[in-house]
This record gives C-alpha cells, structure tokens and sequence, in this order.
C-alpha cells in the first residue's frame, strides 16, 4: 500500500468495510475504522483459537497464551520499549493515566507537591489527576499555549519548581493536532526531578515513537485510534518506576501467593493486570500495529499532512470560517463557521455524507481558551484522499449559505 494523498485506492476501500464509497468518514480522532486485517483477526481468536490465558495446562490455553505475550513484545517493538515487561495492557488510554494517578502518585505524591498539566489537555489527562489532589492535597498548574495552539515549553521552563513532581502532557493534540517536543518536555521535567508522563492516543497512529529516545517515564495510548479494537490500551513506563508501584486492583493473576493472613503480588506487568484480560483485544491490537507497520509511520504521516494542508487551504479560503491550531497539525483540522453552532454544521455534513465531530471534544478547558463553547473537527486516516477534503469544503460551503 502507498501513502498517496491525491488517491483514496480501491486496495485501500477494500481494506475498510465499514467505509462505503462515498462517505468521507473525517472522526479518526475519536475513533479509527478497522481494517479487514484486524477484523479477521478478532474474529479468528474468537471463532478458532479463544481460550483464556496463563491458567490452562491444556494446549489451546497455551498457544493463547504465546499469541497474548507476543503482542506484548510487538507492542515494545513498536514504541521503543526496553523489555517487554514494561508493557501494560489496560482498556485505554484513560484506565492508563488513572493506573498511574492512583498508584504512582498516592504512592509517591504528598500533600504540596505539584502537578503540571497544559491548557489543551483531554478531560482524561486532567480529571485523574484533580481526583489526586482532593486525595492527597497535590496542587496542579496549568501551563499556557503559543499563539498556534502549542504547549508552550519557554512558559514550562519558568514554571517549574523542585516541588513540582510529574508533568502530564499530550503528544499530540485531540482539538488542535499541535504536536509537543517531548524530548524537550522530558529534558524540563528531570532538571527539576520530575517525572513525564505523555498522552500518546493521537499520536501513535501516525507518528514513530521511541519512548527510550524521549525519555519520558510514563507513555498511554488507547488501540482503537490505532486502527484496533475497542477496550484495550497501553501503559508503558520504565521499570524501575514500575517496580515501585503498588497494584491498584486486586484479583486473579496479580498475585503471587494469597493467604487470609498476607496477599504478595506478581512482578510487573502481571502486578497491574488483575482478572481475565482482554485477550482477544491484545491479539487485535497485534494486528493493528502491523497494519500501520505495513504502511509505514512517515507515509502516513505524510500523506495525513498533505490532507491537512489541503483541508486548511480549502476552507481558509471560505467566509466566515474561522480555523484553529497551528498550520503543520498532525491529522487533525478543528474549526469553527461564525453564527453557526459546529453541531449543526455536523448535521448539515452528514446529509452530505460527510462525518466530522461537533462539541468540546472531551477538552473543555481549551474550548474556554480559545473563546467558542465548541468546535466542528475534521480528522483523518489512512483511508481518505482529497476527495474528502473537498465533500468537506463543498459541504461547509453549503452550510454558509442555509445560514448566511
């Protein structure tokens, strides 16, 4: 498969069967279409080969259990991952950033501590954290963004302090597709001791990431903004800091030994990973990474470049259209069209067949930032090409003019 941005091929059409000819499907941000590779293999683990994993002696358990752990090792290959072990399999990247909140910070966070977050943070990268703080007595500053929607790092360095103990950043983000200097943020974060913990969901479907080469300590994303399944997610971080967080649930394989008197738990990953896991999630996840793998990252990437630049070219040149993050956004195109509320421009693209996303997109703070109480996103995938982009632009056209 090529990354072509002028084309939509019909290799590519075949690949998605949810996607009928003609409807230009612009929400990947909040949700990945599946490739037929990953359907065939959700439904292969559960019509041919399902069994639990890590319990059963017998040979299905077994095989099971092999294609459950190398998804695990394919996992760390994909992100850069020193050990395997440092993978956690979590039903997105929310449950993630939680694990990590009530585990390593009631763990080793204290009342005067401080948490960094930014202005353009997703509900869930904010909210665990504010739960911490009436915990705990933590307090959590917000660090403001450039003129083109990006985090803006000069402000985090003079914001820091030796109090502060862990910044919580996005990788890329969900509203405005700014992408953030990571190896930057990481470098401000453990001059002062801190440690970085990066929201990857927007991030990982199109760009490389080498968790080892940014240097943060803690990385979540969720499998089905990578063309995977519902339910299933990562938590990566280094195993020292792993090693020193306590479970924050308890259950089945967990554990080490279980008496009435004492409990001792698994090392890591099993420590975090309580119950029947999502086994045939990870098997789907397996099969998501090697779709995208089989394209290659800097394709999409530039090809999800291209659309951006034509999208932003498109309806820049629209009135009354009012466009928002920086030029050079990773997949992600969020706008608004003056005296039109973005739901009913939503509305109106989908007579159109055309599917955008309207609302706060999970980041109410920002929307406060930028002024709107929402905001009309178009986000896009390896399955669209410029004629998308213009079902969209013809489509916003014909929204100003019901309206206008």
């Amino acid at each position: 498969m090529t990354a072509l941005a002028d084309a939509r091929p019909l290799d590519w059409l075949a690949d998605f069967p949810a996607i009928p000819e003609g409807w230009a499907y612009l929400d990947t941000a909040a949700t990945a279409q599946k490739p037929k590779m990953v359907i065939d293999a959700i439904a292969r683990a559960y019509g041919e080969t399902y069994a639990t994993v890590h319990r059963g002696v017998y040979q299905r358990s077994a095989d099971m259990t092999v294609a459950f752990e190398a998804a695990r090792q394919r996992v760390a290959r994909f992100i850069g991952a020193g050990s395997a072990d440092e993978i956690v399999f979590v039903r997105g990247a929310t449950e993630g950033i939680n694990l990590v909140a009530q585990s390593w910070g009631g763990t080793h966070l204290k009342a005067g501590d401080r948490i960094l977050l930014s202005t353009l943070e997703h509900h869930s990268n904010i909210v665990p954290w504010q739960q911490l703080r009436d915990r705990v007595g933590v307090e959590i500053d917000v660090a403001p963004l450039t003129a083109d929607g990006r985090i803006d790092l000069d402000a985090v360095a003079a914001m820091l302090t030796p109090a502060h103990k862990l910044l919580a950043l996005a990788h890329v983000s969900n509203v405005l597709g700014s992408v953030l200097d990571v190896r930057r943020a990481a470098a401000l974060a453990h001059d002062v001791g801190a440690r970085l913990l990066v929201d990857g969901c927007q991030a990982v479907p199109r760009l490389a990431v080498d968790v080892a080469a940014l240097d943060c300590d803690f990385y979540v994303f969720s499998g089905h903004k990578l063309y995977g399944p519902t339910g299933i997610g990562v938590l990566w971080a280094k195993a020292d800091i792993l090693e020193s967080m306590p479970p924050w649930q308890g259950g089945g394989s967990m554990i080490d030994k279980v008496s009435f008197e004492r409990t001792t738990y698994a090392p890591p990953p099993a420590r975090f990973e309580a119950g029947t896991p999502h086994v045939v999630g990870v098997v789907g996840i397996h099969a998501a990474i090697d779709y995208v793998d089989a394209i290659g990252l800097a394709a999409i990437h530039a090809h999800e470049a291209a659309l951006v630049k034509a999208t932003r070219e498109a309806l820049s040149g629209i009135n009354s259209v009012r466009l928002f993050g920086p030029e050079d956004s990773a997949g992600i195109v969020s706008f608004a069209v003056e005296g039109v509320h973005p739901h009913d421009v939503g509305t109106i693209l989908d007579e159109a067949y055309v599917a955008i996303r309207a609302g706060h997109h999970c980041a109410q703070p920002l929307m406060e930032h930028l002024g709107v109480p929402a905001t009309a996103r178009a986000s896009f995938g390896v399955y669209n090409g410029l004629a998308d982009v213009a079902a969209l632009a013809n489509g916003i056209e014909r929204v100003t003019r019901i309206f206008g």
